[in-house]
């Protein structure tokens, strides 16, 4: 059996982490071995990035800084945990990845996003994802599901979270791999089977 690589991504508080793990949930129940990631994240160099990309206390981080950041936590996660975990055949399905580099600091944050496209795939290296997950929801219902404290980016409000959501649009309509845009409205169960009609088809 070979692995198949899924991302869940999308704006912040669109539930892609909730959907990220039944998913997985819903791979290791048909009898399928699973790796659950998060990027930044996900190693012990990647934890200690995402510390710094959402500490409220570096606001002044260019974005330039942000994009160079993302990318070593990305790099140092396929090395360590993706390109391992498909070589012995098992899935993983990951939170964030690529797809979110160019909506927020391209999209939103004024990067060129073709740049981010063939830096993040060139330098990064490792596989294209089989699917990613681009889940959709009113930027100002989404920062209401967010925590009381919100994190570096989350607290960039709502003006710069619908740039983001128009970025993940623009992005399934023309990405360089397979993206499908799924309603994050409605419960996590509808939202639940929304992601899997999408995700049984590449299995």
């Amino acid at each position: 059996m070979s692995g198949i690589f899924v991302v869940l991504d999308g704006p912040d508080g669109c539930g892609k982490s909730t959907q990220a793990g039944r998913l997985a949930d819903r791979l290791e129940a048909r009898g399928r071995s699973v790796e659950r990631l998060r990027d930044p994240g996900g190693t012990p160099i990647g934890d200690r990035i995402r510390s710094i990309l959402l500490d409220r206390a570096n606001e002044a981080m260019h974005v330039r800084s942000e994009l160079l950041l993302y990318l070593a936590a990305r790099a140092q996660l396929v090395a360590e945990r993706i390109e391992p975990a498909l070589a012995a055949g098992r899935d993983v399905v990951c939170d964030r990845y690529l797809t979110s580099t160019v909506a927020y600091q391209g999209h939103a944050g004024g990067l060129s996003p073709d740049l981010i496209w063939r830096v993040g795939r060139e330098i990064v290296g490792g596989p294209d994802p089989d699917l990613s997950i681009l889940l959709d929801l009113d930027a100002a219902e989404s920062l209401g599901r967010t925590g009381a404290e919100p994190d570096r980016m989350e607290a960039r409000g709502v003006a710069f979270q619908e740039r983001v959501r128009e970025g993940f649009r623009r992005l399934s309509e023309s990405g360089p791999y397979a993206c499908a845009m799924v309603s994050a409205r409605g419960t996590p169960d509808e939202v639940d089977r929304r992601v899997w009609e999408r995700v049984r088809r590449v299995l």
